[in-house]
């Protein structure tokens, strides 16, 4: 069964303009009524879409770029340096990262975007602890080693250089990154 494109347009003009809103101002400043006002799409037919503000937020963040693709590139390295170099892009992109401190922060506050948070986070991380488990059997990972330490150890550094230090997230970084994160999982710290 095709959609009316009535429907399609209506939803995709109130998505874009509850992305707009999130990159402009935050999630805290998203309301229905402004999307609305901006999308010129009723009230009623956005809650007929979605039953919620958060409903609407988390397919409007889900939708703000390509989710992160699982790689099998073989090995553990090359599966954790595509992740890496995707999200990378993700943070690179002005819009995408502009919205994800206003979520972690609004997450702290407001039990319904902090279920909103982790939805996200859990979607963003499944990749990455997918191949981390898959490295695991394949013993490219000590057998007492914990999968979400080992993406944390990829994962943390771009989000330090990226609103911290806020130097480059280039390839060179991405490959030390994701080698430090290797080694460390197979017990090797280097100095």
């Amino acid at each position: 069964m095709t959609a009316d494109p009535r429907i399609q347009r209506s939803k995709d003009a109130v998505l874009g303009e509850t992305q707009r809103l999130l990159a402009e101002s935050g999630i805290g400043r998203v309301s229905i009524d402004e999307v609305s006002r901006r999308s010129g799409v009723a009230k009623t037919t956005i809650y007929r879409h979605w039953p919620s503000r958060s409903a609407l937020l988390l397919e409007a963040c889900s939708t703000m770029g390509e989710p992160l693709a699982t790689p099998d590139t073989g090995s553990l390295r090359g599966d954790f340096t595509v992740l890496a170099s995707q999200l990378a892009e993700h943070l690179r992109d002005a819009n995408w990262a502009a919205v994800v401190p206003s979520i972690v922060d609004a997450a702290e506050r407001d039990p319904a975007l902090g279920e909103l948070y982790t939805r996200l986070h859990d979607a963003m991380m499944a990749p990455f602890l997918s191949v981390a488990e898959r490295g695991k059997k394949r013993g490219e990972l000590p057998r007492g080693a914990r999968p979400a330490e080992v993406v944390a150890t990829v994962v943390g550094p771009l989000f330090y250089r990226r609103w911290f230090s806020r130097e480059p997230l280039d390839s060179a970084f991405i490959k030390a990154v994701v080698s430090a994160a290797v080694g460390v999982g197979a017990g090797v710290v280097k100095r």
